[in-house]
């Protein structure tokens, strides 16, 4: 086997690779000792993949020691990391049972821990990067960001190059230290016969509509990021970014683009997660951010759009494994629609400002779960908190926060309150609106709302026909803040009914979302006699009709969401489709074969 590379592969594979003959019969091979990805000598590789490789047990991550990726074509440093480099001051990455934690480079308070991230801080160039923490530019032109360079979750390590420094078109060679992974015998990867691939001649272009990204590296990205960066700001057309099921591990941040759709092939099976918090990916010094428009946001969210306009989620899950002031979802702009989407983050998982609309979406956090200065419309949404759910910043100029259909739970089996306002650094919010229609509510404090710094008069903390979720009884408002309003049919049916419509809250933008099926029906197959049920999922905004079809013919009746055919007979067997309208558009679901066994 070739010396330059020390990843100890064992069995007939290595004899091969090292020209010995081997003898007759052929043993099994053994199973190699590492799994790379993308795989030696890989070509069509997307420039934008991590690299991966899969230990037979856990490795650990040292403290030392360079990851090296050069152009075959000449030997030219295209990136290198350093492990002597500490990723950035660092919360607990609190994964469900992840294996992998940051090495715990302590916060000291008082620490110039954003000094090395100022604007114009290059990413990474070839060399490794100086200063006290890693840092690599994410959106293009952005000040940088801390990242994890390696992160091990179980036998797998997963290095992350500095962004935009591989480029398509070349070939490359990964050099490694030995002591980059300790516990599993590794002794390194050297020289250009070691480790290499090969990038795809050319990138898609956002023209076609559609961009796929893929972690398994078989789309036309590997990362969201990547997909991201391809759509150029002032595209003319929408682009759809379709995400396949996979874990996404990485901060996505894009600013002053418009027009694009993030669409998940599952809800629960698309996650977008990283460990960021407040304490890892600090403010930029001496800027003001969010709660003016255009200004530089907070950079400690897995998912950040900002500045944008007319970017659609669905079907999909972000994630901050951190904890702190630690956004899942930092959403800048306006007329953004998310619609089946899951944010779950710590302090402030969500910070929203410019108007944006909400539905079926799921929402959670530690506390002070939406942030931001609005105008936010949430239909349908469920709402988990550990602490207070809201603390709106709006101004007079624009409305806050409105909830029709929505549930609120509170967590760690202690009531909590549906928003606060409290003095902050001498300054409160005194047009802060909440305002709850039609909500089912569990675990909230019977003062309903929290501390309310500074003047009051012109707080909007309403509600109207709150209920228990355990039960459907109208919650008992008789101890709340003196500072909040129950509306009632009588006396504010008017007003009931504005906050009903989203055209009213969001500034006179009515949002519009042309349908996109997000489940599709399944074959079946049953007995003569039996009932067939056949249903297709569909994000729409508004809720949109449906209409079934066998071979090719609407059946009458048939327009819900599902299809029940009860009492199965042979002319039952064929194609069913289902065609799903709304007044911005219409899709139609593939064919589901109904087969009625004999």
């Amino acid at each position: 086997m070739h010396p330059a590379l020390r990843l100890l592969l064992c069995g007939t594979a290595a004899l091969l690779a090292a020209g010995a003959s081997v003898p007759a019969p052929q043993p099994a091979p053994a199973e190699p000792a590492a799994v790379l990805f993308p795989p030696d000598r890989a070509l069509q590789v997307n420039p934008d993949t991590p690299l991966k490789i899969t230990f037979r047990d856990a490795p650990v991550l040292g403290r030392e020691g360079q990851i090296r990726i050069y152009d075959a074509a000449d030997g030219r440093l295209a990136d290198a990391l350093d492990l002597g480099i500490a990723p950035g001051p660092t919360a607990p990455d609190r994964s469900p049972g992840a294996a992998y934690t940051p090495v715990p480079y302590e916060y000291a308070p008082g620490r110039p821990t954003n000094a090395d991230t100022r604007p114009g801080t290059p990413s990474g160039a070839a060399l490794p990067t100086p200063g006290a923490f890693q840092r690599t530019i994410i959106g293009g032109f952005t000040d940088a960001f801390h990242f994890y360079p390696v992160i091990v979750r179980g036998n797998t390590a997963t290095i992350y190059p500095h962004h935009d420094l591989l480029e398509y078109g070349r070939s490359y060679y990964v050099e490694i230290d030995p002591e980059v992974f300790g516990g599993v015998g590794f002794e390194g990867v050297a020289g250009p016969d070691g480790w290499r691939f090969t990038t795809k001649e050319a990138p898609p272009s956002p023209d076609s509509g559609r961009l796929i990204v893929s972690a398994d590296g078989t789309g036309d990205f590997t990362t969201v990021q990547g997909a991201v960066d391809r759509v150029p700001e002032g595209h003319p057309a929408r682009v759809v970014i379709f995400i396949r099921s996979g874990m996404y591990e990485e901060i996505v941040y894009f600013r002053s683009k418009a027009g694009i759709t993030f669409l998940g092939e599952d809800r629960d099976g698309v996650v977008i997660r990283y460990s960021n918090s407040e304490v890892f990916n600090p403010h930029p010094p001496n800027i003001k951010t969010n709660e003016v428009p255009g200004t530089f946001p907070s950079r400690r969210a897995v998912f950040a759009a900002d500045n944008c306009r007319g970017i659609h989620l669905v079907n999909l899950t972000v994630r901050n494994t951190a904890y702190g002031q630690a956004e899942g979802l930092l959403l800048n702009g306006e007329e953004n629609i998310l619609s089946r989407v899951t944010v779950i983050g710590s302090g402030d998982a969500l910070q929203t400002n410019g108007a944006a609309y909400y539905t079926d979406c799921r929402i959670r956090g530690d506390g002070d779960t939406i942030l931001g200065r609005g105008p936010a419309f949430f239909h349908r949404c469920e709402l988990e908190s550990g602490g207070p759910f809201m603390w709106i910043r709006n101004t007079s100029g624009n409305h806050g926060n409105v909830f029709v259909r929505c549930a609120f739970t509170a967590l760690g089996g202690r009531d909590t309150v549906l928003a606060r306002n409290p003095t902050n650094g001498g300054k409160n919010y005194p047009y802060s609106e909440a305002v709850l229609i039609d909500c089912t509510l569990s675990g909230i404090d019977p003062a309903g709302w929290g501390e309310i710094g500074g003047d009051a008069s012109n707080i909007r903390y309403w509600e109207h026909n709150s209920r228990r979720a355990a039960d459907g009884a109208p919650v008992d408002t008789g101890r709340r803040h003196p500072a909040s309003r129950r509306l009632t049919t009588e006396e504010d049916g008017a007003v009931i009914t504005a906050y009903r419509d989203p055209a009213y809250v969001l500034g006179g933008w009515t949002p519009r979302l042309a349908p996109l099926i997000v489940s599709e029906p399944g074959s079946a197959t049953v007995k003569p006699g039996q009932t067939a049920l056949l249903r297709v999922e569909a994000a729409a905004v508004p809720d949109p009709a449906y209409q079934w079809h066998k071979d090719g013919r609407p059946i009458r009746g048939a327009v819900s969401s599902s299809l029940t055919i009860a009492n199965a007979a042979g002319s039952d067997a064929g194609v069913y489709t289902a065609t799903v309208r709304n007044a911005s558009g219409w899709a139609e679901s593939r064919g589901a074969v109904l087969t009625i066994a004999r």
